[in-house]
């Protein structure tokens, strides 16, 4: 029974991603790691960051909460914000290379442009994981703000889908907001606890990324449904020429005429 289960499954002509060509499967990458790492961050990191605030609020002597969530959530966030940065760079990745380099030839028509944007793309990543070492207040400013620019110089790209007449319900929009917010949040994580002020802009600026995240989801459930998938690229079929044969066309020619009858 489980064999022949399996057998009819098999033989399904729509099964899994049988009509899904590679533009679809990549395209798939984005929302793929944004649901199974991005989005289980946001609630770990949230639920991390209510027991932080509840424990600083709560009395010295009722403090049931552990002290080490304080830990885990500045783990937790760090591994947030760099995910949020990277999947934003994957999806205007995949934009650039198929809309651009490929069904534009920007390679062979643009070669300059072309490497630049390689190069933006190496130096946002670069100054990412330099941002994520750096200590200084000064270096963490630095390569914060060259993550920031490389970002959203990237996005200005051509083959970049911005909605700019709806911005305000953009999926591209609420995207570059919320990483410039996770950027800024890795610039002062070594300041939060030392200034009262900093501590409560991170939490406010935080609670915006919050409401980011759900119109993020929102908004990228909207277009996937709205952007239909390519498919696989069907053969050319040669033409066919339709060839009369000499002889038919010869027999054709010679029909003798009946005389009419007088």
């Amino acid at each position: 029974m489980n064999t022949y289960i399996l057998t009819s499954l098999a033989l399904q002509q729509y099964l899994a991603f049988s009509n899904l060509g590679s533009e679809d499967l990549v395209s798939l990458i984005h929302p793929v790691l944004v649901v199974i790492f991005v989005f289980p961050l946001v609630g770990i990191v949230s639920n991390f960051a209510w027991q932080t605030r509840q424990r600083r609020l709560a009395a010295k002597q009722d403090k049931k909460i552990p002290a080490l969530v304080g830990r885990e959530h500045v783990k937790f966030g760090r591994w947030l914000a760099a995910s949020v940065v990277v999947v934003s760079l994957i999806a205007l990745a995949y934009s650039i290379i198929y809309k651009s380099f490929i069904k534009k030839g920007l390679w062979t028509k643009n070669n300059p442009q072309a490497i630049l944007i390689i190069l933006l793309f190496v130096a946002t990543i670069a100054s990412l994981v330099l941002l994520l070492r750096a200590r200084p207040k000064l270096w963490r400013g630095i390569f914060a703000t060259l993550t920031g620019i490389g970002l959203v110089v990237i996005g200005q790209q051509d083959g970049v889908w911005r909605l700019p007449d709806e911005w305000y319900w953009s999926h591209y929009y609420l995207g570059i907001a919320v990483s410039l917010l996770m950027i800024f949040s890795l610039a002062i994580i070594d300041d939060i606890y030392r200034s009262i002020t900093i501590r409560n802009l991170h939490i406010a600026l935080n609670c915006l990324a919050l409401l980011l995240f759900i119109g993020q989801g929102l908004t990228g459930t909207r277009d996937l449904l709205e952007i239909p998938p390519v498919g696989k690229k069907q053969p050319k079929k040669a033409a066919v020429e339709m060839v009369i044969p000499a002889e038919v066309s010869q027999s054709v020619d010679r029909v003798p005429q009946i005389p009419s009858a007088s």
